[in-house]
């Protein structure tokens, strides 16, 4: 009702929908024109909303927009590793102290600064599409905007570690996601 119109109007508006969780976003952004594009998560194409509720709320998985079903985190990940350029990288990085997570009115939001690109090697490996994630981490959002992509250049490899439980916020804690869990890949050197 609102965008297509609004596309329709100005259609050489550079429009991104920013943190897309479902198919249906998905579908729209791959019919609409060049000029509209997506960035995706790492935690919504690594998570359903199985993680936010079974066994209980977990806080830390509570982010808007919220985790979906599985047929929505499906879709998602297909498109990501599609190769595309339509989707690129969108963190929304959220490092809300864990007393403010860990409450009756908890703040939204997943905390994957920390390690966003292993968390999204993670996902395209699960896909087979190693291949395709330095397109969406790196190019595919600068040439939305009309920049050079970065000349830095960092090397991962498939090393697991383990998350700290906490990282030190200010005066308080921030938990991260996959806190005292282990993530499958390690960035071991930045140029």
């Amino acid at each position: 009702q609102i965008i297509t119109p609004l596309v329709a109007d100005i259609s050489d508006l550079q429009i991104v929908m920013e943190h897309i969780s479902t198919k249906d976003a998905v579908d729209y952004v791959l019919g609409a024109p060049p000029n509209v594009r997506a960035t995706m998560t790492c935690h919504h194409l690594l998570y359903n909303r199985n993680a936010l509720l079974v066994g209980g709320v977990k806080p830390h998985f509570y982010c808007l927009p919220i985790l979906k079903r599985e047929t929505h985190r499906e879709a998602l990940i297909e498109a990501a590793t599609s190769g595309s350029s339509k989707f690129f990288l969108g963190t929304d990085s959220a490092p809300h102290a864990t007393p403010t997570k860990e409450n009756a009115c908890g703040c939204a939001g997943v905390y994957t600064a920390h390690a966003a690109v292993e968390l999204y090697a993670e996902a395209f490996d699960q896909m087979g599409a190693l291949d395709k994630l330095e397109a969406f981490c790196s190019k595919n959002g600068a040439e939305h905007y009309g920049l050079s992509p970065s000349t830095r250049t960092m090397t991962l490899e498939k090393k697991a570690w383990t998350v700290p439980s906490t990282y030190q916020f200010g005066d308080s804690t921030v938990t991260p996601l996959r806190a005292g869990e282990t993530i499958a890949w390690s960035i071991v050197e930045r140029s």
